[in-house]
C-alpha cells in the first residue's frame, strides 16, 4: 500500500512538473497556435467550394406476381424456358459496387456531355476542371492524348489507360460515393462532390443511365433471346401455313368438275388441308408463347425507379473560416506539445 501511494504521489509530481513545463512555455505554444489559425483561415480563402450532387432510386421488387408465375409454368410445361430475373445477382450491395466498378465509371467518363455548345466527353471535363493538361506541358506524349465522346475503349492506347486510371482511382477515393441510408430500406443513393457544378450533376446522371442500361440488357437478356427465338419461329410457321393455304387453293382449281370416281386426284387437296391445320396449331400454340415471353420481358425490363435528381443549383460546402481557425489552431497547438515533450524528453536521456 506504501508503494501504490508512493506511486500515485510521484505521478500527480511528475504531472505537475510537465504540466508548469508547458505552462513556461505559453508564449512558443499560442505562437504557433495563432500560426496554425492563420494557415487555416488561409486554406478556406484558398479552398474552392465543392457541389454535391445527390441521385437516389429505388430498387424493383424482384417477387414474381401470382398471374406472371402462373404464366411461367404454362410456359415451361411446353418446355420453354421464358428466362425468370436476376435474382441475387443483383441485390443492393451488389449494385452498389456496380456503382463503382472501373468498367461502369470508365463508360460514364466516354459518355457526351455539352458544355458551353460543345460536346466533349466527361474525362476530357474532367481534365479541364483539374487543369492536368497545364501540369503535361512537358510531356508532349500526354499532352497530346485526348479523349473523345463515344470512344472505343478497345483501341485506346497505354497512355490513355493510364490517364482514365487515374480519374477513376480520384473519383472513387475523393468524389463517388454510393451506398444505403438504411439496409432495412431498398433506396440506393449516388453522391458526386466536384468543384465544377456541372460535372457533379452531369456524372452523376449519366453513370446512373449508364448502370441501368447494363442492369437491363444483364437482367432481361435470357428473356430477350427467348422472345426473339419465339417471334423468328412464328414468322417461319406463318409462311408456312400461308404456303399450306394458297396449296390448298392450287389443289382445288386443279380438281374442279373432276370426275367422282377419280378420287386419287384429290389426294394433293387434302395432304395440303392438313398441312394447313398442323400448322394452324402450332401457329396458335406459337403465337401464345409469343406473348408469354413479351410479359415475360416486360416484367424484367422497369429496373431502376429513380426517386431524386441532382437540380441545379447543387448544394454547396465551403471550408469555412471559423473551422479553419479551429483546425488550424488545434493542430499547431497540438504539434508544438508534443514537439516540446519530445525535446525534453530527448534531452534527458543525452544529458
Amino acid at each position: 500500500m506504501e508503494n501504490d501511494e508512493i506511486s500515485l504521489k510521484e505521478l500527480i509530481n511528475k504531472a505537475k512538473e510537465w504540466y508548469w513545463f508547458l505552462l513556461s512555455k505559453w508564449k512558443i505554444i499560442i505562437l504557433v497556435g495563432m500560426i496554425g489559425a492563420s494557415i487555416g483561415v488561409v486554406y478556406s480563402l484558398v479552398k474552392k467550394p465543392t457541389y454535391k450532387a445527390t441521385l437516389s432510386f429505388a430498387l424493383e421488387d424482384e417477387k414474381n406476381g401470382g398471374g406472371i408465375g402462373g404464366a411461367l409454368g404454362l410456359a415451361s410445361s411446353f418446355g420453354l424456358d421464358l428466362g425468370s430475373s436476376g435474382g441475387g445477382i443483383f441485390t443492393a450491395s451488389n449494385l452498389t459496387e456496380l456503382f463503382k466498378s472501373r468498367t461502369m465509371v470508365e463508360k460514364t467518363l466516354l459518355r457526351s456531355v455539352s458544355v458551353n455548345g460543345k460536346n466533349i466527353s466527361l474525362a476530357e471535363m474532367f481534365i479541364q476542371n483539374n487543369k492536368w493538361r497545364e501540369h503535361w506541358k512537358d510531356n508532349l506524349k500526354v499532352a497530346s492524348i485526348e479523349f473523345l465522346p463515344a470512344s472505343d475503349r478497345k483501341n485506346f492506347t497505354r497512355v490513355q489507360d493510364s490517364v482514365l486510371g487515374l480519374i477513376y482511382n480520384k473519383l472513387l477515393k475523393e468524389e463517388l460515393s454510393v451506398g444505403q441510408k438504411d439496409k432495412k430500406i431498398s433506396i440506393i443513393s449516388i453522391d458526386v462532390s466536384s468543384a465544377n457544378e456541372l460535372f457533379a450533376k452531369y456524372f452523376c446522371e449519366e453513370l446512373a443511365k449508364e448502370v441501368g442500361k447494363f442492369y437491363i440488357e444483364t437482367k432481361s437478356k435470357k428473356a430477350r433471346i427467348n422472345m426473339n427465338i419465339l417471334e423468328r419461329q412464328v414468322d417461319s410457321i406463318r409462311r408456312e401455313l400461308n404456303g399450306s393455304i394458297t396449296g390448298v387453293a392450287i389443289a382445288n382449281d386443279n380438281t374442279f368438275n373432276l370426275n367422282p370416281a377419280l378420287n386419287v386426284k384429290r389426294a394433293p387437296s387434302a395432304r395440303r388441308q392438313v398441312d394447313v391445320q398442323a400448322n394452324t396449331a402450332i401457329l396458335t400454340e406459337l403465337v401464345k408463347q409469343a406473348e408469354l415471353a413479351k410479359v415475360t420481358l416486360r416484367k424484367e425490363t422497369p429496373l431502376i425507379q429513380v426517386i431524386d435528381r441532382p437540380i441545379l443549383p447543387l448544394a454547396k460546402e465551403r471550408f469555412g473560416k471559423a473551422k479553419g481557425i479551429i483546425i488550424g489552431g488545434f493542430f499547431g497547438v497540438f504539434f508544438t506539445v508534443i514537439y516540446l515533450i519530445v525535446k525534453r524528453i530527448l534531452r534527458s536521456l543525452n544529458a
